[in-house]
């Protein structure tokens, strides 16, 4: 069963999936193909590949012309599991298949340890193929300890935190985290803090609850009141505990309303009518990638076939 902190990484990536090759770019310093736009497409691949076969996220990264240039398969692995040194070849020979195009597998993995295991070489068979997973874990994500920093790469502040929070500058990474959630809104700020709550070891749990209590953090972090308030009530009650899949279904479920809200008003403005199970396909759609795919093809459409094709 995916962990709160499994997904919340994933969503991460979701949201904002020009992130992975930037840090592919950055960090890992790979050559990624110049392009235009980076699209989440997991829904092809589910089509693709049975259940238990099924990545994290697949991206593709196209051209100014639109042409694909680069498939990415993401995975987030918070543990050792052999049984990913099988499924990770089976999910770019698949993605490549399909689409033509160069495919590579990164592996985020917060863990020293889980980021060593995925890096290593796959050999598909007596040495005459491989496949060798890009990792983005401790060894190459940063100490971000500039609140600064963190303001303006919140993300990746949020993966510093997780990769370094128990290490020799943990307290600092975490509070430069914590001035960064405060650019966004409180359902995913808070999200992200029990992200970074839960990878604390005991001692730094200690050292940080004694700042957050005593308020010490304000003056040295921008956190606005209210996330302030929540991490108070949070560590003091327990109730951080409590939160689990539903704050992140929750968000999830928030944004996929907002893209089906913005497609009925085009479709409006555009005098496009919908029949009731055109009107039905659009509010049982769950997939972000579709709804954007369908927006786009408001424009120029004189028929809802033609905007759901």
């Amino acid at each position: 069963m995916p962990t709160l902190e499994h997904n919340a990484l994933v969503e991460m990536f979701r949201e904002h999936p020009e992130l992975a090759p930037r840090l592919l770019a950055t960090l890992l310093h790979v050559e990624v193909p110049p392009h235009a736009s980076v699209a989440v497409v997991e829904s092809s691949l589910d089509q693709l590949i049975p259940v238990e076969y099924r990545a994290d996220l697949v991206l593709e990264l196209r051209d100014e012309r639109d042409a694909l240039v680069l498939a990415i398969v993401l995975e987030v692995q918070r543990d050792v599991d052999p049984d990913k040194k099988y499924s990770w070849p089976a999910y770019v020979a698949v993605v490549r298949a399909r689409k033509r195009v160069g495919t590579i597998v990164v592996v985020v993995a917060p863990d020293a340890g889980v980021a060593a295991w995925a890096a290593e070489t796959i050999d598909l068979g007596l040495g005459r193929g491989h496949v060798a997973p890009l990792v983005l874990g401790p060894a190459v994500v940063p100490e971000i300890t500039d609140p600064a920093d963190a303001e303006k790469e919140t993300e990746l502040a949020v993966l510093s935190a997780v990769a370094h929070g128990n290490g020799p500058s943990g307290l600092t990474v975490v509070k430069a985290a914590l001035a960064g959630l405060g650019r966004l809104d409180q359902a995913h700020a808070m999200v992200y803090f029990q992200v970074i709550w839960n990878g604390l070891r005991e001692p730094m749990r200690q050292a940080l609850e004694a700042l957050v209590m005593e308020r010490q953090i304000e003056g040295e972090a921008t956190i606005p009141p209210s996330l302030q308030r929540l991490i108070d009530r949070g560590i003091r009650e327990g109730e951080l505990k409590g939160m689990r899949e539903g704050k992140l279904e929750g968000m999830r479920e928030g944004k996929l309303e907002g893209k089906r809200d913005t497609l009925l008003r085009l479709l409006a403005r555009a005098g496009i009518a919908l029949t009731e199970d055109e009107s039905a396909r659009i509010q049982a759609c769950t997939d972000v990638a579709t709804l954007d795919r369908w927006i786009e093809n408001v424009l120029g459409a004189k028929s809802a076939a033609e905007v759901l094709s």
